[in-house]
């Protein structure tokens, strides 16, 4: 039996301008990572946003935890480039799919840096809060095991 917050979800009735904000927004989002603006990406999350990895259980919270995640991120994988194979938008949010590549060049999740050019598969949620209008933060599946520290 689904949750009452899963229930609410799947009752949101998709509005044309809801739509328009939830792309722009993810758009926004996508153009901060890409020129590796910290503070455009933290601008698109609510405070109390949340960033989960969801295979490690691994967990960034609010805007601090955002930009930790972030800035490790970026640091470990300085060329890091995400290549968006599918997405999806509607009144909960987004989820994308993308493959992603970038050469490992420093410590990431206790991990040390190999060197290594890698590539992996991810695929994100980006939950949609709808008072604030802003992305709650993100799920993020990644099918490399080796790149999941538990």
């Amino acid at each position: 039996m689904a949750s009452e917050r899963v229930l609410e979800l799947l009752r949101r009735e998709p509005a044309a301008d809801e739509y328009a904000a939830i792309r722009e927004l993810w758009k926004r989002h996508s153009l901060a990572e890409d020129a590796r603006d910290l503070p455009g990406l933290i601008s698109t999350l609510t405070e109390d946003c949340v960033y989960e990895l969801m295979q490690s259980g691994r967990r960034f919270e609010g805007h601090e935890g955002a930009a930790r995640f972030y800035a490790g991120l970026l640091g470990a994988f300085p060329d890091i480039h995400f290549d968006l194979t599918d997405i999806v938008i509607g009144p909960q949010g987004v989820c994308e799919e993308a493959r992603v590549t970038g050469t490992h060049e420093g410590p990431w999740l206790g991990r040390e840096p190999t060197g290594e050019l890698l590539r992996w598969n991810v695929v994100i949620f980006f939950p949609w809060d709808r008072e604030r209008r802003l992305f709650r933060g993100e799920k993020v599946y990644v099918d490399n095991e080796a790149l999941i520290v538990r």
